[in-house]
């Protein structure tokens, strides 16, 4: 099985670093990862996304044009790549930052106010890891060892006291409903 996942937002939002931590998780499961980040210029704000993939398989290249999973947390990338995504494919949308529904019907949509979630938790950085945990929930892929040791590689030494309140965070996507 390999799935292609597209993380797309501004700069800041942390989608690189969900991207790293869905390829560690993939890697502690011994999968075939891919990780590749791409932004704009600018330090945030600017245009980021992140692609991942992770299979049983060997990974050929790590370029998706067309992902089975696109995480949007802002307007402008849902615009640029809600028509891109499979169909049968899964689309996460922050919906506090994101007014507009997704305008096709043969993809799954969750609609996730991560933003504001993580506002309630005093933890605005952290809408990414919400998302995180609601898009391995639906995949029945939350499993909270792995999810640890995979925030574990890659929350830094530096930062280790935020370790916990992004495993928060994560459970917050994942109870989600």
């Amino acid at each position: 099985m390999t799935r292609e996942y597209l993380f797309a937002g501004f700069g800041g939002q942390g989608l690189l670093f969900s991207g790293k931590v869905l390829a560690y998780k993939g890697l502690i499961e011994d999968k075939n990862v891919s990780w590749l980040p791409s932004y704009g210029p600018e330090m945030r704000g600017g245009t980021a996304n992140c692609s991942v993939i992770i299979s049983d398989e060997p990974v050929g290249a790590p370029i998706i044009s067309y992902p089975d999973v696109l995480v949007a947390m802002n307007l402008p990338s849902l615009d640029k790549f809600e028509d891109k995504v499979k169909a049968g494919g899964t689309i996460f949308v922050d919906s506090s930052l994101i007014e507009r529904k997704v305008t096709r019907d043969d993809v799954n949509v969750y609609y996730v106010p991560a933003t504001k979630m993580a506002g309630e938790i005093e933890a605005p950085t952290l809408a990414n890891m919400i998302l995180m945990g609601k898009l391995l929930q639906v995949f029945g892929e939350y499993s909270e060892e792995e999810v640890r040791k995979a925030l574990g590689k890659c929350v830094s030494a530096r930062h280790a006291d935020l370790l916990e309140l992004n495993l928060k965070a994560m459970e917050l996507g994942r109870d989600f409903q």
